[in-house]
């Protein structure tokens, strides 16, 4: 990608490479029979605390913005795809929606716009017809719920050092075939493929298992001391696609209530929640580097997010399908 390309993620999974590109990028891409394109344009919305832009600001996490933002955009019906990154937490809605986005969040945010580099107010339509103001929504697990075996992490790198590991990310994200967990046992059939990566105004981000993470050189990635492990929930047994709305807050929800910290992707077919499986880190020892810490995106957090242990996965599978069966 040219330098005009300012939003690049490529996501990898079993079924497919996922790609989220802006439109400058977008023109840069090949024609090919084998690329599928959802319908319509797509804005990258994310909440960012006292203004200014992600890269500056205090990212709080999918299940923090769970209540405030998923919810209310689920009320209304507005289908989103999420990624969220080592920086911060992208919300994509379609550009057609974007009135009701504004008028639904506008009573808790400032809605701002980036246009041409410059960031400017939204505009608020004053939208009335067609929004309903929203009764409390039921909103069971509707789909199947599954944890793969691997253990990930999320991570970043700096910029700079991007030649030095441009080899192995082409290598690792289009010709290897993945390591397996050593300490999966047997022929492990729940191991899966799955590789983000995102470059987003100059900010890299990295989600990875630890064995795929342990090819490249410890000294360039920002790693939590503790080791910060994530486990995945898979969601989706079909294709979801892109009109079913709420997908993201039916788990998002459970999970905030839980105080349980997660990361969100979406791609193509399925979703994917990465919740934590490891003890929080010490105070001051989040992520390493600068550029953003364990602690500086919980920093929204009144208390200690819950910690999930590895072996207990399972439980949090359960958990959120018995809140489908009580809200039946």
């Amino acid at each position: 990608m040219k330098n005009r390309c300012k939003f690049f993620s490529l996501t990898e999974t079993p079924e497919d490479y996922t790609i989220i590109v802006d439109e400058e990028g977008f023109l840069e891409l090949p024609s090919s029979e084998h690329l599928s394109v959802a319908d319509a344009t797509w804005l990258a919305l994310n909440v960012v605390s006292g203004g200014g832009s992600f890269s500056s600001s205090q990212p709080i996490g999918v299940t923090k913005i769970a209540k405030s933002v998923i919810a209310p955009l689920a009320d209304q019906n507005i289908s989103v795809f999420m990624l969220s990154t080592y920086q911060t937490d992208f919300i994509l809605v379609r550009e057609r929606d974007l009135p009701f986005v504004t008028h639904t969040l506008s009573s808790e945010f400032t809605i701002l716009r980036v246009v041409n580099g410059e960031t400017v107010a939204a505009e608020n339509l004053g939208i009335t017809n067609g929004f309903v103001k929203p009764k409390l929504v039921q909103r069971p697990v509707i789909h199947p719920l599954s944890s793969p075996s691997n253990r990930f992490c999320v991570t970043s790198l700096d910029p700079d050092t991007l030649p030095a590991v441009a080899t192995l990310l082409m290598d690792v994200m289009f010709y290897s075939n993945g390591v397996k967990d050593p300490m999966a046992t047997g022929d492990d059939c729940d191991h899966i493929r799955f590789f983000s990566f995102s470059l987003i105004e100059g900010y890299i981000s990295l989600v990875m298992d630890v064995q795929t993470q342990q090819r490249f050189p410890s000294n360039l990635l920002f790693t939590s001391a503790s080791g910060e492990l994530w486990k995945m929930v898979r969601i989706g047994g079909q294709p979801l696609g892109f009109d079913e709305c709420g997908i993201v807050a039916q788990i998002s929800e459970p999970l905030a209530a839980a105080d349980i910290p997660a990361y969100y992707i979406s791609t193509f077919k399925f979703d994917h929640a990465l919740v934590s499986v490891q003890t929080q880190p010490p105070p001051g020892q989040g992520r390493g580097g600068e550029a953003g810490s364990w602690a500086h995106r919980q920093a929204s957090a009144s208390s200690p997010p819950a910690q999930v242990p590895e072996e207990n996965i399972n439980g949090v599978i359960s958990a959120l399908k018995v809140s489908q069966a009580e809200k039946h």
